[in-house]
């Protein structure tokens, strides 16, 4: 199936984002992120590594020695100062392939994840992508060149498989990356709740800000389900055949407790968490969060 990633950026969406800022509430790396108004011109500093020339890239960047020895375009990054550098993380696990709707977890995820990287970019900062199913599976490092929006789309995989292990994939970023950033993290957050935490918890230790869209679709907090049925598990977990009305109120307290105790431990320890449900139109849903993070650094 082909991965037809320019549909995850429908113009309407694009024309609101690009006048809205992400504002990050942190200081990071020396700078106080979000709310910059001019755009980063950086500079150089020290050389860092060679890669591939990408469409757009300046082309007064594009090494000519190398070019003249190898026939292929190459250009020289350095260590540069920069306002931000981001990583949207994206579970691509079975689980977020559910949908009671018209849309998936999964699907609702890439669209937020696109727009974040666009709205990013748009402001000169740099941008990675991360997608996790059993730890990470495939990592896109952070630049700042506006081309690289296409190569981060690209990374959006088709689908969801595999089960979810949130928790290696957060420790393993953790060790990973090095200089302080933000991390955005798209997630149905359905693993070991104690895992996620401290996975969590590790990069608020690394000093990175944290902001987690906990994506949800509404039948799985609202359990609407009538009639007997058999459910199940989409990550291997078996099945189960009961009478809804029988468990209903067990399981809408369950999951509240489940989710309140995310969204309390998030926020005692600095980390930014809001739940989304597939059924609010994703890109109302993120201004609203835009405005409200606006707000807060007013």
């Amino acid at each position: 199936m082909r991965n037809d990633f320019k549909r995850y950026l429908r113009p309407e969406v694009v024309s609101r984002l690009g006048r809205t800022e992400l504002v990050a509430r942190l200081v990071v790396e020396g700078f106080l992120t979000g709310l910059h108004r001019s755009p980063y011109h950086g500079f150089s500093v020290e050389f860092a590594e060679y890669r591939p020339y990408l469409p757009g890239d300046p082309l007064r960047d594009v090494d000519w020695k190398v070019y003249g020895k190898t026939d292929r375009l190459y250009v020289k990054e350095y260590e540069e100062e920069t306002n931000l550098k981001a990583y949207v993380l994206l579970d691509g696990s079975n689980s977020m392939g559910f949908a009671s709707g018209e849309v998936t977890k999964f699907e609702y995820s890439k669209y937020l994840a696109a727009s974040l990287c666009y709205l990013l970019l748009k402001q000169r900062d740099a941008v990675g992508l991360v997608v996790f199913r059993e730890g990470v599976t495939s990592y896109l490092p952070p630049r700042s060149v506006p081309s690289y929006l296409y190569e981060l789309l690209r990374g959006l995989p088709p689908s969801p498989r595999g089960r979810t292990q949130l928790g290696p994939a957060l420790h393993s970023l953790a060790e990973r990356v090095t200089k302080r950033g933000l991390v955005v993290v798209l997630s149905d957050l359905m693993d070991d709740p104690d895992e996620v935490l401290a996975g969590l918890k590790h990069l608020r230790h690394r000093k990175h800000e944290i902001i987690v869209f906990h994506i949800l679709d509404p039948a799985e907090l609202s359990f609407p389900f009538q009639e007997p049925a058999t459910f199940r598990g989409m990550e291997g977990e078996g099945e189960v055949s009961l009478e809804p009305w029988h468990v209903k109120e067990d399981y809408r307290r369950m999951v509240s407790d489940w989710v309140g105790r995310l969204e309390g431990e998030c926020r005692e320890h600095g980390i930014d968490y809001t739940l989304l449900r597939t059924s609010d139109p994703y890109d109302v849903a993120l201004l609203r969060y835009l405005a409200r993070r606006r707000a807060m650094a007013s």
